[in-house]
């Protein structure tokens, strides 16, 4: 459970944790975007190298955004099986068992879908990684204040994402702390086939659950006695601004996504050649 690393901060001063978050919410959407015109295997390495950068920039250690992908090693499996098996070569296949086939063009899609799997969680980390949820909360407000003019409540929904943003880590050191305990008791969670180890782990999905909502009710006591209220009269500690810092950030995204679109639709046919390479190795 120390692992998952989605909602963790890192709270050390680096270039980019100065951003705006505003910009690096833009960022995270338009990289999300920008995944899926990833077309080849060179273009995986540059968006892997890219995230690499953007962490040394981050003074984010690298293994902390790799332990991301430990929580998602089921889902990359079943992708994987269903790709390969499901996915229609226009090649010779390469090996055939009852109805499932798989060919040079599967293997190609369902390594691409992992990649692009693995790329997309590591890059939405590095967004909690370097910004606090006060400033999510703050920029998501910011970014969807026009959304006021039809009478939707922005200042609670970015509350309210900011809320669950901060109570990942608690949940998780929760789960963790429930684990540790059933097992000093003698429980045995790591044995046995897959339906031991759920039927294990009822004892602590059902205390982790009323711990969340316990903490959800202190919470809102909380507000409560502090007398909180969403509304637009509220002032800001921080008031958030552009600066150059922003400006060359911008820049060096728009060079990446650049460099990516040429790999899709100007030098594109590195994927031939890996194919052609599966083909002749099936050959």
């Amino acid at each position: 459970m120390r692992d998952i690393a989605f909602g963790q901060y890192y709270p050390v001063s680096s270039p980019i944790h100065r951003l705006d978050p505003r910009l690096k919410i833009i960022f995270t959407v338009m990289y999300i975007v920008t995944m899926f015109f990833v077309a080849s295997y060179a273009g995986y390495a540059l968006v892997l190298c890219f995230l690499l950068a953007v962490c040394l920039a981050a003074h984010v250690p690298p293994k902390a955004m790799f332990k991301s992908i430990k929580g998602i090693i089921i889902l990359l499996i079943i992708t994987a099986i269903l790709n390969l098996f499901f996915y229609a070569g226009e090649t010779s296949v390469e090996w055939t068992w009852w109805i499932f086939t798989v060919s040079p063009e599967a293997i190609d899609f369902a390594l691409k879908m992992m990649f692009r799997l693995i790329l997309l969680i590591m890059g939405t980390t590095i967004l909690t990684f370097t910004t606090g949820t006060s400033e999510l909360t703050d920029a998501i407000e910011s970014l969807f204040k026009p959304l006021n003019l039809i009478k939707i409540p922005v200042r609670d929904i970015a509350l309210i994402m900011s809320i669950a943003l901060r109570f990942i880590p608690g949940l998780i050191e929760e789960t963790d702390k429930i684990m540790m305990a059933q097992k000093a008791r003698g429980a045995d969670m790591e044995s046995g086939n897959i339906f031991k180890r759920i039927k294990a782990m009822l004892p602590v999905i059902i205390p982790v659950f009323v711990s969340a909502f316990r903490k959800a009710d202190e919470l809102a006591d909380a507000l409560d006695a502090r007398c909180y209220q969403a509304s637009p009269k509220r002032t800001k500690m921080k008031k958030m601004s552009f600066a150059w810092r922003d400006l060359i950030a911008f820049l060096i995204f728009a060079a990446f996504v650049t460099l990516i679109f040429l790999d899709k639709y100007l030098w594109g046919g590195v994927d031939q050649y890996i194919v052609q390479a599966f083909q002749s190795l099936a050959g």
